[in-house]
């Protein structure tokens, strides 16, 4: 995508609506432009009246003009920039807005592609560029291009010799700036990859702190941190660097241009082509046509740098999901809960390694059905694959005989729960993690899945109960509590279909037994398809799959495979050895 579509899309998508607001900024600049003119002009009376003429009766009328006039430019200058700044960070929370809602809805491969500190990068560092864009750029381009227009009319008003040689200042500054431009967008490119990483460094040392205790690496990580701080500090200076490059050109360029029309000024007064009064009318107008014509210059660097952001940001909202259900998608209908995988294979994208190879089999609605297998077989990937987390890159799910991949994905989702050994747990109160599976449960419901969950003990023993702060992802919970917390919000969710992967994983005897008690309440009458390693969990499962290196290689019940299969006969006596 080229710059002005860019441009374009941005005024498309983001500022058109906010057009009535900067046409009022475009107002406020009119005014501003005026009132800098007329500062510029009323020289011209003031100097010829008052100090050639020595009219006594403009004395006080003149002054008050140009108080007038540089109050008017002040006043206009802050509500037109009042303006530009609520509508560029209104620009910039849709923007944020838009970024969120993409990401929330984004594959699950797409997340799992790119660190989290670099989409938050994205949406703290690249958002703020789009905000100078829309601030700086219109209220620059408005206020500076009508201000030089009515200071260039002053100019050619006094000697329009003179104005044409003021006007080749223009093109040779915009010149400069344009190769500025170019640059400011490679640097910041760099500078919000850097951000990036020092984003995903602060994560990982946040999420790994008792880790990095542990080993003893606090003095590794402070130097990678360093290393990191250093090299945006280094890109934050080339982009303050190459802005103020600008400075020097604009100088020198004022110089020459002032030098020159002193000298041709002095040649038209020798010759009487040209007053003293309209030469300090001209003077001013110059010297005041110096702002404008400086961030008229540098608006390019700025330009540049927002449509670097933009490019970044723009494909993120745009990202098209992979998981997307079709037109005439239905919701499913539950009868038994039956489940059936047909020739389904998986990979992952970017990856040829296969991790399914051509599945067939059938989960018994309203039972218990169990995955065994070595880690790494692919029993998470054939969980994965039920709400279509993942899609199968070979074969078809069915659910009841209804093709997962014909149903509207809300209705598919809506109709499963997933206890997982990764307990995900929000900041927030033990209360509000519950009824994340239904907002609008009542405190009864709520205390009435955790009791069947065995958690209800433990949080009357909080000194805040069920409205205690767990901390990020339930940090002051034990694992054990944790889990409990999964399980209650999975048993609030009421589903026909129950996924388990590992949900005793993180216990101790004593709190398996009680939670075990609280998973068949979970379960009871349901389609429950659990991974477990500890084999006594899964013994009274109605079928157990047996899955290695992606392929299913035997099923049955417990007492079938122990008869027909090694490799399960294995496991179980293993299993019976450690316990």
């Amino acid at each position: 995508m080229d710059n002005w579509s860019i441009l374009k899309r941005l005024y498309r998508d983001y500022t058109k609506n906010f057009r009535y607001k900067i046409l009022l900024s475009v107002f406020f600049s009119l005014i501003v432009a005026a009132s800098t003119s007329g500062i510029a002009w009323l020289l011209d009376p003031a100097i010829k009246k008052l100090f050639v003429d020595k009219d006594q009766a403009l004395l006080l009328l003149i002054p008050g003009f140009i108080i007038l006039a540089f109050a008017s430019k002040g006043i206009s200058l802050y509500l037109a920039r009042v303006v530009m700044i609520g509508v560029a960070h209104d620009v910039e929370a849709i923007i944020k807005y838009d970024m969120s809602k993409t990401l929330i809805k984004a594959d699950s491969d797409y997340i799992d592609d790119k660190h989290s500190g670099k989409f938050i990068s994205n949406i703290t560092f690249d958002t703020s560029l789009i905000t100078d864009l829309v601030s700086t750029v219109i209220l620059n381009i408005s206020k500076d291009s009508l201000t030089l227009i009515g200071l260039l009319a002053v100019m050619f008003f006094q000697n329009w010799k003179l104005a044409l040689i003021a006007i080749i200042m223009i093109p040779l500054a915009s010149f400069a700036a344009k190769n500025l431009g170019k640059r400011i967008g490679k640097v910041s490119t760099e500078a919000q990859i850097a951000s990036g990483h020092l984003t995903t460094r602060l994560i990982e040392v946040f999420k790994n702190h008792k880790l990095i205790k542990i080993f003893q690496q606090e003095d590794q990580e402070k130097s990678k941190l360093q290393n990191n701080i250093n090299t945006l500090r280094d890109k934050g200076k080339k982009i303050a660097t190459v802005f103020v490059r600008a400075t020097p050109i604009m100088e020198t360029l004022t110089g020459i241009m002032i030098a020159a029309l002193i000298y041709f000024a002095g040649k038209l007064m020798f010759s009487g082509e040209l007053e003293i009064n309209n030469f300090f009318s001209f003077l001013a107008a110059m010297m005041l046509a110096y702002q404008p014509v400086r961030s008229l210059a540098t608006i390019n660097i700025a330009i540049q740098s927002g449509i670097s952001a933009a490019r970044r940001i723009l494909p993120i909202i745009d990202n098209k999901n992979e998981i997307a259900e079709k037109e005439d998608a239905t919701n499913l209908k539950i009868t038994n809960g039956d489940i059936e995988f047909k020739d389904v294979s998986f990979k992952y994208k970017n990856n040829d390694t296969q991790i399914l190879n051509s599945i067939n089999l059938k989960i018994i609605g309203g039972k218990m059905n169990a995955l065994v297998g070595h880690s790494g077989a692919g029993k998470t990937t054939i969980l994965n694959l039920i709400p279509r987390f993942f899609n199968s890159t070979k074969g078809d799910v069915f659910i009841d005989g209804q093709s997962i991949y014909e149903l509207t994905v809300h209705s598919l989702r809506k109709n499963i729960s997933l206890v997982s050994q990764d307990t995900t747990l929000f900041d927030d109160t033990i209360r509000n993690n519950i009824a994340y599976a239904n907002p609008n449960a009542t405190d009864e419901e709520i205390i009435k899945a955790a009791k069947n969950s065995f958690a209800h003990d433990f949080i009357e023993k909080l000194p805040n109960k069920y409205d205690s702060l767990i901390g990020e992802d339930g940090v002051r919970l034990s694992g054990g509590e944790k889990q409990r917390i999964s399980i209650a919000r999975a048993i609030l969710k009421k589903t026909p279909i129950i996924l388990l992967d590992e949900a005793t994983s993180s216990l101790d005897a004593e709190t398996e037994d009680k939670i075990q008690k609280g998973l068949n309440y979970l379960t009871k009458n349901k389609t429950t398809l659990v991974i477990a390693h500890r084999l006594s969990t899964i013994l009274n499962s109605k079928k157990i799959f047996l899955i290695d290196k992606g392929k299913l290689i035997g099923e049955g019940t417990h007492k079938d495979l122990l008869d027909s299969s090694p490799i399960y006969k294995n496991f179980y006596e293993k299993q019976v050895r450690k316990d």
